[in-house]
């Protein structure tokens, strides 16, 4: 088969570049994804728990809510999120515009609700033009949800070394990276683990034959693989330190196998391969 032909034969599929969209929109949104008008209190944007300078999250195990108390969950990053089936660790929301409204309004999270932004958003003379310039109208809670709906849409992180590789350039992968994802096929981890997301599209049980993380909840959207390497620690719970570690501990509690060092170093070094570019840089700054 013609390199060029690969990805065609895989499991894992390229990510595509951003859509083309308003960009007066994706502008406005980007501004709102980082306005701290859209908290309670003021206190803080999306950018506080899903920082895009990094790797769409951030390094805690838990972030904090709006009193300081840690959240349940590990945060899970905005990276590539819009090509998920489902939103949330839980899998509650089907879209994205539902996944946006839930933040806004969830007491411990942005605690807030659309009228009382909009409210805010319609007293700021320059928000109101840029509003009106994408929408034709004032910030509403319909405008404000849809303009960071497609600023996330952006978000999308092409061009890794793996997507190189499916695109047809044998030379992106190393060996070791190569046997790393021959071993994620062989021993089963593609099951759960494939499409353009490299995840994201499936629900599943975690703890299947040993325990994996905290056993709640139970049943998990399974996460995107897209970016691994720069979003530690791992798990909903953020026990896993470390890729290595989140590696055995996949393989023991999903799989039943007890991963050699030589297997786990390989599966490593290929999932390190998977980090994209996001405005022409590596995200996180891996290499």
């Amino acid at each position: 088969m013609p390199p060029a032909l690969r990805g065609m034969d895989e499991p894992i599929t390229p990510m595509p570049p951003a859509p083309a969209l308003d960009p007066r929109k994706v502008t406005l949104g980007e501004r709102l994804f980082g306005d701290l008008r859209l908290s309670r209190d003021n206190s803080r944007s999306c950018l506080s728990c899903h920082d895009i300078s990094a790797n769409g999250a951030s390094t805690r195990r838990h972030d904090v809510d709006l009193n300081g108390a840690e959240l349940p969950l590990n945060t899970l990053t905005v990276f590539n999120a819009t090509h998920n089936f489902r939103f949330s660790w839980e899998g509650k929301y089907r879209n994205v515009d539902a996944d946006v409204t839930s933040s806004l309004v969830n007491p411990r999270i942005m605690g807030s609700d659309l009228d009382t932004i909009a409210h805010k958003l319609n007293h700021d003379p320059a928000m109101r033009a840029g509003f009106f310039a994408a929408y034709g109208r004032g910030p509403d809670g319909d405008n404000i949800v849809d303009a960071i709906v497609n600023f996330e849409k952006t978000l999308v992180t092409p061009g890794s070394r793996f997507d190189r590789w499916l695109e047809g350039d044998g030379a992106a992968l190393s060996s070791e990276e190569l046997e790393g994802y021959h071993q994620f096929k062989s021993l089963g981890c593609v099951s759960c683990h494939q499409g353009v997301n490299v995840g994201g599209n499936l629900f599943q049980r975690h703890g299947i034959f040993h325990p994996l993380a905290a056993p709640d909840p139970a049943i998990l959207r399974v996460p995107s693989l897209r970016n691994v390497a720069t979003t530690p620690p791992y798990f909903h719970d953020g026990s896993a330190p470390t890729l290595d570690d989140a590696v055995r501990r996949m393989g023991q509690a999903q799989l039943n196998a007890t991963l050699t060092d030589h297997q786990v170093k390989a599966i490593v070094a290929f999932l390190q391969s998977l980090t994209g570019q996001y405005r022409g840089s590596l995200v996180g700054g891996e290499p």
